[in-house]
């Protein structure tokens, strides 16, 4: 695709978000309150074919958001990212009827409400909705294989450890960069 189609699609979507945000943040931020949704999508995830420059600006947004949530927790101001699957207009004809009339926007919305609502305190999480289902998505990552510092590391090593070094049993996840780095201080330090 030419960049042009990319970049306009990520102004649409990533820079959209960052406008809307910028406008609003300082108006919560002086009334010590606020609630913002964000949009992200299953494409942008868990990718999608044929859509890398859309899966590219809605998974910018959840980095946008991750940032953001820190900056407005001081300032009551919580972040939270939805990904609906809904019909609208552009989804009209892609599902057959009977899916369709089960992927009403009317059943995202109730998350939404809740998002801005004051009884809401999450602050970045990412929510999966879509035909009465609702779910956490989250970044994880897997356990530490630790080779150590004292030795030189090669592509190799790195290919006889690759299936334990991708194995998701027993997944950590991160409130922020600060404690994902903690975790691999701690890991260096107390491995052998």
């Amino acid at each position: 695709m030419p960049l042009e189609d990319f970049e306009l699609v990520l102004r649409v979507h990533l820079l959209g978000t960052v406008y809307v945000t910028k406008a609003a943040f300082p108006v919560m931020k002086d009334k010590g309150y606020g609630r913002i949704v964000m949009t992200t999508s299953a494409s942008g995830l868990y990718g999608n074919f044929g859509q890398t420059n859309y899966a590219a600006a809605k998974l910018g947004i959840v980095g946008f958001m991750n940032s953001l949530k820190l900056e407005g927790l001081k300032y009551n101001i919580r972040i939270n990212s939805v990904a609906p699957l809904a019909t609208t207009r552009l989804a009209q004809g892609i599902f057959p009827e009977d899916v369709a009339s089960r992927l009403r926007p009317e059943l995202v919305t109730p998350l939404v409400a809740y998002l801005c609502s004051e009884l809401c305190e999450a602050s970045g999480d990412i929510i999966s909705a879509g035909a009465g289902y609702y779910s956490a998505v989250k970044i994880v990552q897997s356990k530490c294989v630790r080779f150590g510092t004292e030795h030189e590391i090669t592509p190799e090593m790195i290919a006889a450890k690759y299936g334990e070094i991708t194995k998701m049993e027993g997944p950590t996840s991160f409130n922020d960069a600060q404690e994902q780095f903690a975790s691999v201080l701690r890991a260096i330090e107390f491995a052998p």
